[in-house]
């Protein structure tokens, strides 16, 4: 990077894990222990996977609802906030909420003040239509210090509507809590798809992406790793990670190159005179 390009630097790290299923205590303590690496390496934005502190394979509803935690009143979101403020990070992790009578697929936004916000998850995969709700509030975009932060979970990144309603609002890195599984025909030794989407979306959007996986089989299915970073024109700036190691993936960037009026720039030249109301806005973002 430039000298001259810092003007809202940051160093984001992807922390790959393998949780246990179940053990919460002993799972947020794994993820704690990553936080304290990335923040020893200078990181003050740190993403994990989805539902990285109780698992991913549930069997029943009522097994998920015995995990299940409030935000911002669950053991795990204090444990963490109580790390951020330590640390001095921004963290977004997976997690699942617990509201009324309703599970959610969710990931908490933290920094060093405590909890700044939820997302929850939009497209609900396989199993997960048994247990979870659909996410019901849309695609935040959240004002942190470090910048304009928004979230995507798993398989919300096969939408591209996802990555332009977040870009369209202004975020600059959009964070993925991920549990990638092997796609059908997929060949182990090339890129994942998981990846190659991740990637594309960055590119096509003008944002950097971080994007946390986890590693393992559980209940007999396994989970593919690659965790990475990929920065606004889309190519990685860290990993792809390995298969079945954890890691922390460390990258630092400047989140104001997702906004620069470059000769072309995608958001600034979409034709939305052309696509109709069904595809297209006539919002252009004001920080155009």
């Amino acid at each position: 990077m430039s000298k001259r390009n810092k003007e809202a630097e940051v160093t984001v790290a992807v922390g790959q894990m393998e949780p246990s299923f179940g053990a919460i205590e002993t799972n947020v303590t794994r993820s704690i222990t990553l936080m304290e690496k990335a923040a020893a390496k200078g990181a003050n934005l740190m993403v994990l996977p989805e539902l990285c502190n109780t698992g991913y394979v549930f069997q029943t509803r009522a097994e998920a609802r015995s995990l299940a935690e409030l935000i911002p009143a669950g053991s795990s979101t204090e444990a963490w906030c109580r790390a951020a403020n330590r640390l001095g990070m921004h963290l977004v992790a997976g997690i699942v909420e617990r509201d009324g009578e309703k599970l959610y697929n969710s990931a908490v936004i933290l920094g060093p003040d405590g909890v700044i916000g939820r997302y929850r998850k939009m497209h609900l995969w396989g199993d997960e239509v048994l247990y979870f709700s659909p996410g019901n509030l849309g695609f935040p975009v959240f004002d942190t210090p470090l910048g304009r932060i928004s979230c995507h979970i798993c398989y919300d990144c096969w939408f591209p509507e996802c990555f332009r309603l977040s870009a369209l609002q202004g975020a600059e890195i959009i964070c993925v809590p991920t549990n990638w599984v092997p796609i059908p025909g997929q060949d182990p030794k090339s890129q994942a798809m998981a990846n190659i989407l991740v990637m594309a979306a960055a590119h096509s959007n003008s944002v950097f992406v971080a994007a946390a996986d986890r590693i393992g089989t559980e209940r007999g299915q396994p989970f593919i790793g690659q965790s990475l970073i990929a920065g606004h024109s889309g190519w990685p700036v860290a990993g792809p990670a390995s298969q079945d190691k954890e890691e922390v993936l460390i990258a630092t960037v400047n989140l104001a190159d997702a906004r620069r009026n470059a000769f072309n720039q995608v958001l600034r030249d979409r034709r939305i005179d052309t696509y109709g109301e069904m595809l297209g806005s006539r919002h252009t973002p004001d920080w155009y």
